[in-house]
C-alpha cells in the first residue's frame, strides 16, 4: 500500500462513529489488562528470585546483557514488526476476502517465520561474541566470556517467541484477547520453574552465596522452557477459531509481500525503545559492575504499568482501527484512536506519579533481600524515577504507532524512530559523561526520548487524519495533572509520616503501610478525576459496575452490544 492519506479512502456518504466499538475496546482492554497484570506480577516474582539469588553484580550484568540480544530481536522481528504487520494485513484479509483466504495467508507466514527465525537463531549462536561486544563493549574478559556463553544458550528464544507472537496476532485479529495476553504468564512460570530446576541440577551451590556459572546456565535454560510454554499454550485457542497449520512455501503471495513491506520500516519504528535500551546498555557497561542490573530492574518496574495499560489498550485497538481504515471509515478510525490514547493516559498518570514519589520503598519491598543490598535499592530507585518521566508517552506510543501501518503510512514511525535513536545517543553522552550523572543520565535520556517520540507521532497523525480530538486531549491532560498533583501531595505526606521509619520496620509492617499509602493516593486520584468529570473514567467505572453486577447475580450473559470472543 502506498503512503497516501487516510482521508482519500473516506466514502462519499459520511460515516458515523461506531460507539459499540468503543465499548468493545474498553471491555476487551480490561480483560487484557488483567491477563497482562498476571504476567507482569509473575515477571516481578522472577526478578525477585534473580535479585535474591544473584543480586546486582557482574554476574547479573552478564545475564541481563545475554538475554537482551534475543529480547531485542523479539521486538525487532516478533512482537513489534511481525505482530503489527501481520495483524494489519490479516485483518484486512478477513474484512475483504473472508476467513479462508486469511488462514491460507497465516500458513504461509507461519512457515516463512519458522524457517527465517531458525536461520537467525543459528546465526546468533555463531555470532554471539560479536553481538556481546556490540551490546556491552565495556565488559572485562571474564564478564564477556560468561555473557557469550549465556547468549548462545538463550538465542533460540527468538524463534519460539516469534511464532508465539504470530499466533497471538491471529487470535487478536479474530477478537480473541484473553489467552494471547495470558501466554506471557506461562513464559514466566516456565522460566521460573525450569530455571530453578536446572539451576539446582547444574550447580550444587544454587541458592547460596557460593553459586557458580551453573546457576546462571540453569536460569538461561529456563528462559527457553518459558518461551516454548508461551507458544504451545495458545494452540487450543487457535484451533477453536478455525486455524489448522499446513506448511506452505508459496511465499510469492501479495499478502506475504505486503507484510514484508510493512515489516521493513516497522523493524526500526516499532522497536525504538529497545534499540535505545540496547544503546543505554552499552553505555552502562562502561560504568562498572551493577549499572546494567540497576537499569534492568528499574526498567522492569516501569514496564509494569505500560504492559498492564498501554499494551492492553493498544492490543485491542489495533485490529479495530485496521478494519476501520480498510473500510475507509476515517471518522471511526480517529475517534477510536483518540479515545484509546486518553484512556491510556488516565491509567498511567497515577502510575507515573506513584513510581516517582515512592520509588525507594517500592524497590526495597520487592527486591531488597539476601544478595540485593540497600545500595542497590538506592541506585535502582534513582533510575526508576527518571525512567518514569516517559511512562505516559510510552503507553501513548503503544496505541498510536501501530495505527500508522493501518493507514499505509509505514515510513512515518520509521523516520521518527531514526530521530529518537540519534537524540537518545546524544542525550546519553551529555547526561552520562558530560554531566557525570552515570546510570541516572541513561534513564533520563530514555524518558525524554519517549516524550519526544510521542509528540512527533501525535503531530504527524494529526496531519494525516485532520482531526484527532486534540482539544479534548488537552482538557483531559489538564484534569489529569490536577488529579496527579493530589496524588503526589498524598505520597509526599505519607512518606513523611506514614513511612517515616520504614527502613527499621519489619517486612509485614512495610507491606501494610506501603499498600495503605498507595491505596489512599490512588483513591484520591480517582476521586478528583471523578469530580473533574473525566469521560474515560466513566467508561471504566461503567465496565466495573457491569462486571460486579454479573458476579452478584451469577449471570454469564449480558444485554450489551455484541462483544468479541474474549476467551
Amino acid at each position: 500500500m502506498s503512503d497516501t492519506p487516510a482521508a482519500s479512502a473516506v466514502p462519499a456518504v459520511p460515516a458515523q462513529p461506531a460507539k459499540p466499538v468503543n465499548k468493545i475496546s474498553t471491555k476487551a482492554a480490561g480483560l487484557v489488562s488483567l491477563a497482562v497484570m498476571s504476567s507482569r506480577v509473575l515477571g516481578l516474582i522472577r526478578d525477585q528470585l534473580f535479585a535474591a539469588l544473584i543480586g546486582a553484580g557482574w554476574q547479573m550484568d552478564a545475564f541481563v546483557t545475554a538475554f537482551r540480544a534475543p529480547n531485542l530481536l523479539r521486538d525487532l522481528f516478533a512482537e513489534g514488526a511481525l505482530s503489527t504487520a501481520f495483524i494489519t494485513t490479516f485483518s484486512e484479509k478477513i474484512t475483504r476476502e473472508g476467513d479462508d483466504s486469511a488462514w491460507r495467508l497465516a500458513s504461509k507466514v507461519a512457515t516463512l517465520a519458522a524457517v527465517f527465525m531458525s536461520l537467525v537463531t543459528l546465526l546468533g549462536i555463531w555470532g554471539a561474541p560479536l553481538i556481546t561486544h556490540l551490546l556491552a563493549g565495556g565488559f572485562n574478559a571474564e564478564k564477556m566470556d560468561l555473557t557469550v556463553e549465556l547468549t548462545r544458550i538463550m538465542f533460540p528464544f527468538i524463534a519460539l517467541v516469534s511464532l508465539a507472537a504470530l499466533v497471538m496476532g491471529m487470535l487478536n485479529a479474530k477478537n480473541v484477547f484473553g489467552m494471547p495476553a495470558m501466554a506471557s504468564t506461562f513464559f514466566n512460570l516456565g522460566s521460573i520453574i525450569g530455571g530453578v530446576a536446572f539451576g539446582k541440577m547444574l550447580d550444587p551451590h544454587f541458592g547460596t552465596k557460593h553459586y557458580g556459572s551453573g546457576s546462571l546456565v540453569g536460569m538461561a535454560i529456563g528462559v527457553l522452557i518459558g518461551g516454548l510454554a508461551q507458544l504451545v499454550v495458545q494452540f487450543p485457542s487457535l484451533r477453536r477459531v478455525g486455524f489448522h497449520f499446513r506448511p506452505d512455501f508459496a511465499w510469492r503471495d501479495p499478502g506475504v509481500r505486503r507484510i514484508l513491506l510493512l515489516m521493513g520500516p516497522a523493524v526500526i519504528a516499532a522497536s525504538a525503545v529497545q534499540v535505545n535500551v540496547m544503546v543505554n546498555g552499552n553505555f552502562a557497561s562502561h560504568l562498572g559492575n551493577g549499572a546494567v542490573s540497576w537499569l534492568s530492574y528499574a526498567f522492569r518496574l516501569m514496564q509494569l504499568p505500560i504492559g498492564i495499560f498501554g499494551v492492553a489498550i493498544g492490543t485491542v485497538t489495533l485490529p479495530v482501527v485496521s478494519r476501520s481504515a480498510a473500510a475507509g471509515n476515517t471518522v471511526e478510525f480517529r475517534s477510536i484512536l483518540a479515545r484509546g490514547m486518553r484512556l491510556a493516559f488516565l491509567l498511567t498518570v497515577p502510575s507515573t506519579v506513584g513510581l516517582m514519589m515512592l520509588a525507594r520503598p517500592i524497590i526495597a519491598l520487592i527486591y531488597e533481600r539476601r544478595a540485593y543490598t540497600a545500595e542497590d535499592t538506592t541506585h535502582t530507585a534513582e533510575a526508576l524515577q527518571f525512567y518514569a518521566i516517559g511512562l505516559c508517552a510510552y503507553s501513548g506510543i503503544k496505541v498510536l504507532a501501530p495505527a500508522f501501518y493501518a493507514i499505509g503510512k509505514r515510513n512515518t514511525p520509521m523516520m521518527v524512530s531514526f530521530l529518537s535513536i540519534a537524540v537518545n545517543y546524544g542525550l546519553n553522552q551529555f547526561f552520562t559523561f558530560h554531566l557525570g550523572w552515570g546510570h541516572r543520565g541513561l534513564a533520563l535520556s530514555t524518558g525524554l526520548v519517549a516524550l519526544t517520540n510521542f509528540a512527533l507521532l501525535y503531530w504527524l497523525m494529526h496531519t494525516q487524519v485532520r482531526r484527532l480530538e486534540t482539544r479534548q486531549m488537552i482538557v483531559t491532560l489538564a484534569k489529569l495533572a490536577v488529579a496527579g498533583g493530589t496524588l503526589a501531595l498524598i505520597c509526599w505526606a505519607g512518606q513523611r509520616w506514614l513511612l517515616a521509619g520504614w527502613v527499621h520496620q519489619g517486612f509485614l509492617v512495610h507491606v501494610v503501610l506501603l499498600f495503605l499509602l498507595i491505596g489512599l493516593a490512588a483513591a484520591a486520584f480517582f476521586a478528583v478525576a471523578l469530580l473533574l468529570r473525566i469521560e474515560e473514567l466513566d467508561d471504566v467505572a461503567a465496565l466495573a459496575k457491569r462486571k460486579l453486577g454479573r458476579l452478584a447475580k451469577g449471570r454469564t450473559s449480558n444485554t450489551q452490544p455484541p462483544t468479541p470472543n474474549i476467551q
